[in-house]
């Protein structure tokens, strides 16, 4: 009834999870408004399911009366339920109660970002898409190092980029090479002196661009490049004579 009548309004109601379902009709709810047609309702689902906490989640999914279909779909993004495990009714007892809620909270932080690096991965191309385009920014610091062309591509045609994502981009050693030449090619992100002092340091980034891009790099980044290891010799050679020009 939900897929036949849904009007938009009520489906963005469900995708926020405010319709006020049971826990196992919102649940699947939010697993089919992932892959609505509305990029909005869509988003607003993904970012929902993201921000499920990770244990209760995996608690739910161990619950005998969870359906498969619910469990493999969140399998398939790397979550799992929880296992049955006795209460735990100690207290501690070293009095830092408040450090220990602060490494709780760090803890859970990590855990919800690894629950959404597995959820984005799990999602369908055209998903990805959308989300490189319109997502949030921790969504495309990920999805730029997605192994889809076009995917990566989204991510840098997105009007909501910045140029210190960009940056961050050119820094990266685990975006695909098209990547770097993409932003090498690109005079308009260029102009930003940390986008191409990025892309010289970044042993991916091909050679033709480093070099080129070599003789924008100021006095002092010239002097680390010339002993950098981790970029190619040819370019620490190439800044030595730099270097020695300079001094002439």
């Amino acid at each position: 009834m939900f897929r036949r009548e849904g009007n938009r309004e009520t489906r963005l109601l469900a995708a926020q999870g405010d319709l006020g379902a049971g826990a196992h009709d919102q649940v699947a709810l939010l697993m089919m408004l992932i892959d609505d047609a509305d990029p909005d309702v869509a988003m607003t689902a993904l970012s929902t399911v993201q921000r499920l906490p990770l244990e209760p989640l995996r608690a739910f999914l161990a619950r005998a009366d969870v359906p498969a279909e619910i469990r493999e779909y969140f399998a398939a993004m790397g979550i799992t339920p929880a296992d049955v495990a006795a209460p735990d009714a100690s207290v501690p007892l070293t009095g830092d109660e408040d450090d220990d809620d602060e490494n709780e909270e760090q803890g859970e932080a990590k855990e919800g970002a690894k629950a959404e690096s597995k959820l984005l991965a799990g999602l369908p191309i055209k998903k990805k898409i959308k989300l490189a385009s319109k997502g949030t920014r921790e969504q495309r610091a990920q999805l730029i190092r997605d192994p889809n062309k076009l995917v990566a591509g989204a991510v840098l045609s997105s009007p909501k980029l910045t140029d210190a994502e960009v940056e961050s981009f050119a820094k990266m050693a685990n975006v695909a090479e098209e990547v770097l030449r993409v932003i090498g090619n690109n005079r308009t992100w260029l102009k930003n002196y940390g986008v191409a002092l990025g892309l010289v340091k970044n042993p991916k980034t091909p050679p033709a661009i480093s070099m080129q891009l070599l003789q924008r790099v100021n006095e002092r980044d010239m002097k680390m490049l010339a002993v950098d290891r981790n970029v190619p010799e040819s370019l620490r050679l190439a800044a030595r004579k730099y270097m020695v020009k300079g001094l002439k």
